[in-house]
């Protein structure tokens, strides 16, 4: 395995993929490019009678800040990495720009709301899944058991 990328949003199920992504990089030698996607436009109300306007979404430093910490981990472990901020539907960026790479895996974690407005794993997840022609590998750890048993 030469390739794999890690998709993330800065939450905790996304951390879980990176620190088990990471530690399959080291085993393998592995080159990481890690992802993170922002949407491309906000909907914004405009007026009144539900009518809105799609506007350009900015970006912010708290949105990239994820794609940095992941970077340091890496060097921190002597990985190299990449990083790509992607802008749209995430299941489709990750999947079209994994294809691009030649990815040899895609990891992501099961379930996040970060801080980019919309979720990047949990139904991003299966959609990659469905998506994707490489393969993926879907990290539930701790965060999800935790989610799952407060959801109870």
């Amino acid at each position: 395995m030469n390739s794999i990328l890690i998709a993330i949003d800065g939450s905790p199920s996304a951390q879980e993929a990176i620190d088990f992504g990471l530690e399959l990089a080291g085993g393998e030698g592995a080159f990481v490019t890690f992802v993170l996607v922002a949407p491309a436009v906000d909907i914004l109300p405009a007026g009144g009678f539900g009518v809105t306007v799609p506007v350009a979404h900015e970006l912010t430093d708290d949105e990239v800040a994820p794609l940095d910490a992941a970077r340091e981990q890496a060097e921190e472990r002597g990985i190299r990495t990449f990083t790509r901020l992607l802008k749209g539907d995430p299941a489709d960026e990750i999947v079209a720009y994994a294809d691009v790479i030649g990815a040899d895996l895609i990891v992501v974690g099961s379930r996040g709301h970060g801080a980019v407005a919309s979720a990047l794993l949990g139904s991003v997840s299966r959609g990659v899944l469905r998506e994707a022609r490489r393969p993926v590998l879907v990290v539930r750890g701790v965060a999800a058991r935790e989610e799952a048993a407060a959801a109870r």
